[in-house]
């Protein structure tokens, strides 16, 4: 009896430890992060007003706006959206509902589990050899939409897979129970109850896309362009790369350094923007369903 309260003491004693470790480790984060936040906000701010936002650069993008990298992060954004959300969500479907459960799938989810680690820089080169070499998109919008729609396809196909599998297979059971077709189930009660975290993953897996520079590297984005898009098959400027040049390859670093902290800026704004919308997003399907509609 003795020995049993000692062990439990022990354990009691190593769990605290632990909590503790947990927290410092967490408090360590938060303050890394509001530090760079602070960081970037405050040398940030003060170039920011309408003519950065709207205006392009001028004189050796020593002076002007960043409105050509916005529009360009937007498209290239949209095009990732467009490729990779509908494949992501039906390889989820298929390998949740419909695969057989055996060796090869499971192969094929660690795969992708494996891919979602794979450094972003493999898959621009990867781009750049399919899509610009092989397809021959040229460096361009579409090119570089795709990359990144690869780039993200592991986290929509693994977070779509998470939100399905969180759905009880009771309800499945009794809808077929009804005479309900997979399909009918599929439709009408699993993907209503998964949308929530297929969502959340999906704007948190582009999110982290469209702060991405080296996918879109070799793949389309411009050091300069003093004109928009017109089509898919244009070269585009984009806000991950013009602050990368703007800090790293400019010839007058000193004097775009504020630009460079502006850009940064803008691009963390727009990135919390997407995560805010995730949040809202699952917080209105999330009431819905509590709801009963």
């Amino acid at each position: 009896m003795i020995n049993k309260n000692q062990q439990k003491a022990e354990w009691r004693g190593a769990e605290m430890i632990g909590y503790w470790f947990l927290r410092f480790a967490l408090a360590i984060v938060i303050l890394v992060l509001l530090f760079i936040i602070y960081d970037i906000f405050s040398k940030g701010i003060g170039v920011i007003n309408w003519e950065f936002i709207t205006a392009a650069p001028r004189k050796g993008m020593t002076e002007g706006g960043i409105f050509p990298a916005i529009v360009g992060t937007v498209y290239v954004t949209l095009i990732t959206i467009a490729f990779a959300v509908p494949i992501g969500v039906a390889a989820a479907i298929y390998l949740n509902e419909y695969a057989a459960q055996d060796r090869f799938t499971r192969l094929v989810r660690m795969s992708l589990r494996n891919l979602a680690g794979v450094p972003s820089i493999v898959f621009g080169l990867f781009g750049m050899a399919v899509f610009v070499k092989l397809f021959g998109f040229s460096p361009s919008l579409i090119a570089a939409g795709f990359t990144l729609g690869l780039l993200t396809l592991p986290v929509i196909v693994t977070a779509a897979e998470e939100a399905l599998i969180t759905v009880p297979r009771a309800y499945r059971a009794g809808s077929f129970a009804l005479g309900a077709t997979r399909w009918q189930v599929i439709r009408t009660v699993v993907l209503p109850r998964a949308i929530p975290g297929i969502l959340t993953g999906t704007i948190l897996g582009l999110a982290r896309a469209a702060g991405e520079t080296a996918p879109i590297l070799a793949t389309g984005a411009a050091f300069f362009l003093p004109f928009l898009p017109d089509s898919i098959k244009s070269q585009f400027m984009a806000l991950p790369y013009h602050l990368f040049i703007m800090s790293t390859q400019h010839h007058a670093l000193a004097i775009v350094r504020p630009i460079a902290y502006g850009t940064a800026l803008v691009l963390v704004v727009l990135v919390c923007l997407l995560n805010l919308v995730a949040i809202l997003l699952r917080k209105h399907y999330r009431s819905r369903m509590a709801k009963g509609l």
